[in-house]
C-alpha cells in the first residue's frame, strides 16, 4: 500500500470501517510511513478534542414523552388525505436541507469552540492525545523497557532523536513509546507506568512554548525543559508525583 492509497482510507480505518485485509495493509503501511501516520494521529486527536472539547446540550427532560404525544395525536395517512407529490418532495429535501445545515452549523460551532478554547494550547491538546490513544488502545507503537529499542525506532521516524531514559528503579517502569502529533508536528509520545497509571511523556526539541502545571478533565498536566529539550507529561496521578517525575527525567537527559 502507497500512501495515495493509505490517504483514501484514513478516516475509515479511524472510524474501524476497514475489513480484516485492508485494516492489516493500513496499519502495516503506517508503522513504516511518519507522514501517514502522523495524519491518521492528527484525524483521532480532533475528534478526541471534538468529543471532549465541542459543547454538548442535553434534552430536556419530557422531551421523549412529548415527541410521542405529538405521533401518536398524528392522523394516520389512511385518512384519505393524500400529499402532492411535489409538496411531498419539497417537504422532503426541506427536511434534507435542514438536516445538512444543522449539521454543518453543529460542525463549524464545535470546532470554533475547539479552536478558541484551545489556543494553541498544548495542554488542553496533550490531554485530548492521551485520552485518544488510552481509547483507542494505541498507547503504544513499540513496546519495549529498553531504550536501546525504543530510541532507534522513534528515531527512524522522526525529524530528531529523542532522548529515551528508563526509571524503573524510581517506580516509573518503561513501557514504549508511539509516534504522535503535538502542535501539528510528529513529536515522540514515551509511556511510563506508576503503579496502577499510565503516564505519556511528549517530548520534542526545545520549543518557546511552555504551559504551566494544570489539571484538566482529571489529568494532570506538567511541563519541564533540560538543555535541548521539551519535557510535556500527562496522567492521572497526582501533580506532586508528575511534576517530580518529568523533572527527574528532564535532569538525567542527555543535550542532543
Amino acid at each position: 500500500m502507497n500512501c495515495n492509497e493509505a490517504e483514501t482510507l484514513l478516516a475509515r480505518y479511524g472510524d474501524g470501517e476497514l475489513d480484516g485485509v485492508k485494516r492489516r495493509l493500513i496499519e502495516r503501511h503506517l508503522r513504516g510511513c511518519a507522514q501517514c501516520a502522523a495524519r491518521h494521529a492528527d484525524m483521532l486527536a480532533l475528534r478526541a478534542r471534538l468529543r471532549s472539547e465541542a459543547p454538548y446540550f442535553a434534552a430536556p427532560p419530557g422531551l421523549r414523552e412529548r415527541v410521542r404525544a405529538a405521533v401518536a395525536s398524528t392522523p394516520a395517512s389512511a385518512s384519505g388525505v393524500t400529499r402532492p407529490s411535489g409538496d411531498r418532495w419539497r417537504w422532503l429535501g426541506g427536511g434534507a436541507f435542514a438536516g445538512c445545515a444543522a449539521t454543518v452549523l453543529a460542525f463549524v460551532v464545535g470546532t470554533t469552540v475547539v479552536d478558541w478554547r484551545e489556543n494553541r494550547d498544548l495542554a488542553v491538546e496533550a490531554v485530548a492525545l492521551h485520552v485518544r490513544a488510552t481509547l483507542d488502545r494505541q498507547q503504544i507503537q513499540v513496546a519495549s523497557s529498553d531504550s536501546h529499542t525504543v530510541k532507534p525506532w522513534l528515531s527512524a521516524r522522526l525529524d530528531y532523536s529523542p532522548p529515551v531514559l528508563d526509571l524503573a528503579a524510581e517506580g516509573f517502569p518503561l513501557l514504549g513509546g508511539r509516534l504522535d502529533t503535538l502542535d501539528k508536528r510528529p513529536v515522540a509520545a514515551l509511556v511510563y507506568r506508576y503503579r496502577n497509571h499510565t503516564i505519556d511523556v511528549f517530548v520534542r526539541p526545545e520549543s518557546a512554548d511552555a504551559p504551566p502545571l494544570r489539571t484538566l478533565r482529571g489529568f494532570n498536566v506538567a511541563h519541564a525543559r533540560s538543555p535541548g529539550w521539551d519535557w510535556l507529561a500527562v496522567s492521572d496521578v497526582s501533580s506532586e508525583v508528575l511534576t517530580a517525575f518529568v523533572e527527574r527525567l528532564a535532569r538525567e537527559a542527555p543535550a542532543p
